[in-house]
C-alpha cells in the first residue's frame, strides 16, 4: 500500500491532472481515484476505493476484460487501452459511455500497480456521428445526381451494347463456322489415316498368309516337314498380328466411350512376367535376349492381370521389333511403398527428339521406325488403362542408343 507521503504526493499530483485517473493494484482494487474520476462515473472517493474495477465496466464487456487485465500486467509497458477497438465505461446511474484510455503501469515499495488516464469522449462521438450523417446527405444527393446522369449514360450504353451484342453474335457463327469446317477436315484426315493404316497393315500379313498357305500345298513329302512348319508358323504369326490388331481396335472404341470394365483381382507379378516373355519367344530375333532383373518385396499384386500383361506385352514386342539382332533387352522391377515399377531397357533405334512428344498420340510413329509393322495405337492404348488403373508410363529415349518405358503402378489398385 502507499505509504501516507506517498498518498500526499499522488492525491497532489491526481488533483492537478483534468483527465480522470484510476489506480487499481495487481487483483484490480480501486486504490487511488482523482476528483475528476468521482465527477466522471458519479461515485465519491468512499465508494470507489477498494472496489474491484469491474464496477466501472458494462456487463457486456466483463468476460474478457480479466484476460486483457493479465496480459497488460505481464508486459509492464504504457500503451493505450482498446487501440483499434471502441471502449466502453458504465456510471453508478448505469448509463454506459465511450471512453478512451491510457495505461500506464507502476512498482511502488515492491507492489505492482496500473494508473489509467481516462477521457469521456461521448461529445467527440456525437460530432462524429453528426458529420457522419451530414455526409451521408451528402453522398445520397450526389448518388442521386450520378444516377440521373447514369440513366442518360445507360440509355446511350445500351445502344451501344445492342449494337456489341450483334456484333458479338456474328464473331461467334464465324468462330463456331470455322470450328466446325476445323473438326471436319481433322475427322476427314483421321479417317484417311485410319483406312490406309488398316489397309497397309492387313495387306501385309494377308498376303503372307495366302503366299504360305499356297506353298504348304507344294511340300507333300514327309521330309518337307520342316518346311510346312515353318509356313504353319508365318501363317500363326500374321494371324497372331492380325487377331492384335482388331483387339487394338476393339479396345479404342470401348475406351473413347468409357465401356472398360477392369477386372480387379489378387495375382502373381513375377507369373505375368514368365507368360509374356514365353509368349513373344516367336518374335525375338536372332541373338536377342530379354533379362528379368527382379528385386520386389511383394510378388501378389492387386489389379487387372490382363492389363499389366497387356501393357508388359506392348513394351516388350516394341523392344524387340525396333531393336537389332545380338542385343539385350531389360526388364528391371523394383518396389517402394506400394508402388511397383517395371522398366523396360532397350539398344534399339530410339525415338528422335523432335517425335518424342508424340509418341503416346494415337496413329503416331516415329519417322526412323515408318518401315517396321505397326499402328501407332499400342502406347495410346496402354496409357489410357494404366491412367485408369492409378498409374503413369513415361520414357526416356535417344536416337540409335535405345530407350528405357516405365510403367509405375499401385500395388494396389482402387477404382
Amino acid at each position: 500500500m502507499f505509504s501516507k507521503e506517498d498518498k500526499v504526493v499522488f492525491d497532489t499530483l491526481f488533483e492537478a491532472v483534468s483527465e480522470a485517473v484510476i489506480v487499481v493494484d495487481e487483483f484490480q482494487k480501486i486504490t487511488v481515484v482523482n476528483s475528476s474520476a468521482q465527477q466522471m462515473f458519479g461515485y465519491s472517493k468512499d465508494e470507489l476505493i477498494n472496489e474491484h474495477l469491474e464496477i466501472l465496466i458494462p456487463q457486456k464487456y466483463k468476460s474478457n476484460h480479466g484476460s486483457h487485465f493479465k496480459s497488460f500486467l505481464g508486459t509492464k509497458e504504457k500503451r493505450q487501452m482498446g487501440k483499434g477497438r471502441d471502449l466502453y465505461a458504465v456510471n453508478k446511474e448505469g448509463d454506459v459511455f465511450p471512453i478512451e484510455a491510457g495505461l500506464n503501469p507502476l512498482e511502488i515499495q515492491g507492489e505492482k500497480y496500473i494508473m489509467a488516464l481516462i477521457i469521456d469522449i461521448s461529445l467527440r462521438k456525437h460530432q462524429e456521428l453528426e458529420i457522419l450523417e451530414l455526409n451521408t446527405k451528402l453522398e445520397n444527393k450526389v448518388k442521386e445526381r450520378t444516377r440521373n446522369l447514369k440513366t442518360t449514360v445507360d440509355e446511350l450504353e445500351k445502344i451501344n451494347k445492342e449494337l456489341d451484342e450483334e456484333n458479338k453474335k456474328r464473331i461467334e457463327a464465324e468462330q463456331k463456322a470455322k470450328v466446325a469446317l476445323k473438326k471436319e477436315r481433322e475427322l476427314n484426315e483421321l479417317k484417311t489415316k485410319f483406312l490406309s493404316l488398316v489397309s497397309h497393315e492387313f495387306k501385309t500379313p494377308l498376303s503372307g498368309i495366302l503366299t504360305s498357305s499356297m506353298l504348304l500345298a507344294k511340300y507333300k513329302l514327309t521330309e518337307q516337314q520342316d518346311k510346312r512348319e515353318k509356313h504353319l508358323s508365318i501363317i500363326n504369326n500374321k494371324v497372331h498380328y492380325l487377331n492384335n490388331i482388331l483387339n487394338d481396335f476393339l479396345s479404342i472404341e470401348k475406351l473413347e466411350k468409357g465401356e472398360v470394365k477392369y477386372n480387379l483381382t489378387n495375382f502373381s507379378l513375377t507369373g505375368i512376367i514368365s507368360e509374356t516373355i514365353q509368349s513373344l519367344n516367336l518374335i525375338v530375333k536372332k541373338g536377342q535376349k530379354v533379362i528379368v532383373e527382379s528385386a520386389i518385396e511383394e510378388d501378389e499384386l492387386y489389379q487387372d492381370p490382363k492389363i499389366i500383361g497387356l501393357a508388359l506385352s506392348n513394351l516388350l514386342s516394341n523392344a524387340i521389333k525396333y531393336s537389332p539382332e545380338e542385343t539385350t533387352i531389360k526388364l528391371v522391377v523394383t518396389q517402394s511403398n506400394g508402388v511397383s515399377t517395371i522398366q523396360v531397357i532397350d539398344e534399339g533405334f530410339g525415338i528422335p527428339e523432335k517425335d518424342q512428344k508424340n509418341i503416346f498420340q494415337r496413329y503416331f510413329r516415329a519417322e526412323n521406325v515408318l518401315l517396321n509393322e505397326g499402328t501407332g495405337i499400342g502406347l495410346n492404348i496402354v496409357k489410357s488403362h494404366l491412367e485408369n488403373l492409378g498409374g503413369t508410363i513415361t520414357f526416356v529415349s535417344e536416337e540409335n542408343k535405345g530407350s528405357t518405358f516405365t510403367v509405375q503402378l499401385p500395388n494396389k489398385a482402387v477404382l
